[in-house]
């Protein structure tokens, strides 16, 4: 049974990561999740004080992750409009089969976002700029999060492998 939850746990961690990136999946919680599964199996111990320190970080960055595209929007004129076409722009950007498109698609989104906000076209570049910062910015940010749970991660179940992996 730990061996299934080891590999649901690894899925969390990978989705996390992934999800650092989507906007439709908290990357950090996804990832804490994993940490979660993992400290629920016969094999590893529960480290009550070590789930709650990583899910207040994980909360916390989920949080900001609402806050830095927005503060990178309105630090470089946008509007609300810019935020909405930037997420938008992303999710089209990944589904479509363009190289970067997860780069470009933010961008787009954002500039266009502004137009129909009836921005004049220097003002919208403007903005969709501060938006797609403030994209990198916050994803950077959660990746970097979910990687550090990866490692964390991967360091438990290594040094918990012989009662994991024991049959």
């Amino acid at each position: 049974m730990d061996i299934i939850l080891v590999i649901i746990a690894t899925l969390f961690m990978i989705l996390g990561i992934i999800g650092s990136f989507l906007p439709v999946l908290p990357g950090p919680l996804t990832s804490w999740f994993g940490l979660l599964i993992l400290h629920l199996t016969t094999s590893v111990p529960m480290d009550k004080s070590f789930l709650i320190i990583t899910l207040i970080i994980a909360v916390l960055i989920w949080l900001l992750d609402y806050v830095i595209p927005a503060i990178g929007t309105k630090r470089f004129g946008g509007t609300k409009y810019g935020m909405i076409g930037t997420s938008i722009g992303l999710v089209v950007g990944l589904i479509a089969p363009i190289p970067f498109g997860v780069i470009i698609g933010p961008f787009v989104g954002a500039y266009l976002g502004e137009l129909l906000n009836k921005s004049n076209s220097k003002t919208a570049v403007t903005a969709a700029f501060g938006s797609f910062i403030g994209f990198l910015t916050s994803a950077f940010i959660k990746f970097i999060v979910a990687v550090i749970y990866f490692v964390i991660f991967i360091g438990i179940v290594w040094d918990y492998s012989n009662s994991i992996f024991s049959l």
